[in-house]
């Protein structure tokens, strides 16, 4: 066991050694590879942050594996290697680019560091594979590191898609002075719920609306979950000092409430939009005029 912990530290030694002696060709050579791959995707990276990025990183591997074990990626030294790992991973997870695409990064750079060794050990073929084994077995993990950073930014892309799309799905509509409108169309889960709590009752604060109408049409169907979401909805309302009409109560919607057992209180539900809106109108006291297609309130 104290044998191999030696070699793998001597390893390390040599490859930074290698690192520092041959910088410069390595760098050229390693960037000649990324060329040929990450920038086919012509218009996502420019060609001068990659190269900083190839530089940066291989000095940045240098100064981590001079005094660290192979293998082990752990000290400070690291962290400044994972550090630019994962501003890589996350902006180009960002500009559209595949996992296996940002891995290459890492990955392209196994072939110049060979040759860099092939050059240091010729004719010395049991030290060559040794020490090409222990540099293998270092990219592979920091290329895995890179896939693990991807798809973490990956899963906040889709995450932040999602949140604008039901952001977008929940628009709060002013129909009139003191009257707000927020037509639901579909499923209403806990996380839709608490976008369109917080829609609504910004929209309330800006506007100092008293009245908002929960259009439910577009919601296919009704049942305890979404019950209680509407009603966790409706107190968040009024504690705002706005009062809540629900309309959009079909036949069947009706029928399932009842059977449900679901006590909407002292809420007002009417059948269409219409309806609701109308009702709103009187309360706020506001009237409609027929024949000149204007209001007057």
């Amino acid at each position: 066991m104290k044998n191999d912990l030696a070699t793998e530290s001597l390893s390390a030694s040599r490859l930074a050694a290698l690192i520092r002696g041959n910088e410069k060709e390595i760098l050229i050579e390693w960037i000649k590879e990324l060329l040929g791959t990450t920038m086919q995707r012509g218009g996502l990276l420019k060609e001068a942050e990659l190269r900083e990025q190839a530089r940066a990183f291989l000095a940045a591997l240098r100064v981590a594996v001079q005094d660290s074990p192979a293998g082990e990626m752990q000290g400070e030294a690291w962290e400044e290697v994972k550090h630019i790992l994962g501003q890589l991973s996350r902006s180009r997870a960002l500009a559209g680019f595949s996992s296996s695409e940002t891995a290459t990064f890492v990955f392209s750079l196994k072939q110049p560091l060979f040759n860099a060794l092939r050059k240091e050990l010729r004719g010395d073929g049991e030290s060559l594979a040794r020490e090409f084994w222990q540099v293998t077995t270092l990219l592979d993990q920091l290329g895995l590191y890179t896939t693990e950073v991807y798809q973490q930014g990956r899963e906040e892309v889709i995450s932040r898609q999602q949140r604008e799309l039901l952001e977008l799905s929940t628009p709060v509509v002013e129909l009139w002075e003191d009257i707000l409108a927020l037509p639901l169309v579909g499923t209403l889960d806990s996380n839709r719920t608490q976008i369109v709590m917080e829609s609504l009752l910004q929209k309330i604060v800006a506007s100092g609306a008293s009245i908002a109408i929960i259009d439910i049409t577009g919601v296919p169907t009704v049942d305890t979950l979404v019950a209680q979401h509407l009603l966790k909805t409706i107190a968040a309302t009024r504690l705002m000092g706005a009062d809540c009409i629900i309309s959009g109560i079909r036949p069947q919607i009706a029928q399932t409430i009842v059977h449900l057992g679901v006590n909407l209180g002292e809420v007002t539900t009417k059948a269409t939009l219409a309806d609701a809106f109308e009702v709103a109108l009187e309360r706020t006291g506001a009237q409609l005029a027929r024949g000149n297609g204007r209001g007057t309130h």
